[in-house]
């Protein structure tokens, strides 16, 4: 086995830029968290600890796949199983700082994301009928996606009336709804086609990790830094 990463590996390069910029995006945050509002601290702490996780399942999930160049399915859904979650539960801590939030929209939202993630690695795993697996794991995400543009959380933000929340609902909603798209287009290319391609799924699930984890921190370090500012004028 070669533990070395080739010029060509494409796949395994992008594992280690994931890598990079999941302990980049780590630092980033917990340094910018000190500078902003009391409010948005908790939210600025779940960022940096959704890249930090992602961070340090990456480190393993790459020499997983240059050792053996095998799919790291278990690792890939450890860190899904943790991760998902916090990004869909920073919906509510975003609209439960600035107004009353019922904690069911809390409950709908982490079952939700929970039965996305059980029933995909029930599908990669073959542990059920792959295509079966993806049409429960679709229907879960499509009910988030339904909620966050215009069902009770929608609403919730429409009429919070605060810019900063709002800019960072609308930011979060268009990347789970565009961005975790991309991770049903790996699912199809690896496991729903005739000929199972293992590179092509690999690395969309990578760029999907980047999108998500990184951007998703962002939008919510920017929505924070511009309430602090606009309190601060």
């Amino acid at each position: 086995m070669n533990s070395v990463l080739e010029v060509d590996d494409y796949v395994g390069i992008s594992f280690w830029f994931a890598t990079a910029v999941m302990l980049a995006s780590t630092i980033f945050f917990i340094l910018e968290r000190q500078d902003v509002k009391k409010e948005w601290k908790t939210s600025l702490t779940i960022a940096s600890i959704i890249t930090g996780i992602a961070f340090w399942h990456y480190l393993y999930m790459r020499e997983v796949w240059i050792l053996t160049k095998e799919t790291p399915i278990v690792l890939r859904y450890v860190d899904w199983i943790i991760t998902v979650p916090l990004q869909i539960i920073e919906f509510y801590l975003i609209l439960s700082a600035v107004t009353i939030v019922r904690s069911s929209l809390f409950w709908k939202f982490l079952i939700s994301s929970t039965l996305m993630l059980v029933f995909g690695y029930l599908g990669e795993t073959k542990t059920i009928n792959e295509t079966f697996a993806f049409s429960v794991g679709l229907v879960s995400w499509l009910y988030i996606v339904y909620d966050i543009f215009v069902g009770e959380s929608s609403k919730i933000n429409k009429n919070s009336g605060n810019p900063s929340s709002q800019f960072a609902f609308h930011a979060m909603k268009w990347i789970v709804s565009v961005g975790w798209s991309i991770y049903p287009l790996g699912y199809v290319f690896g496991y729903l086609i005739p000929s199972v391609d293992i590179n092509s799924l690999n690395i969309i699930y990578n760029i999907a990790d980047l999108v998500n984890k990184t951007a998703f921190g962002l939008a919510i370090w920017y929505a924070a830094s511009s309430a602090s500012l606009n309190d601060k004028d």
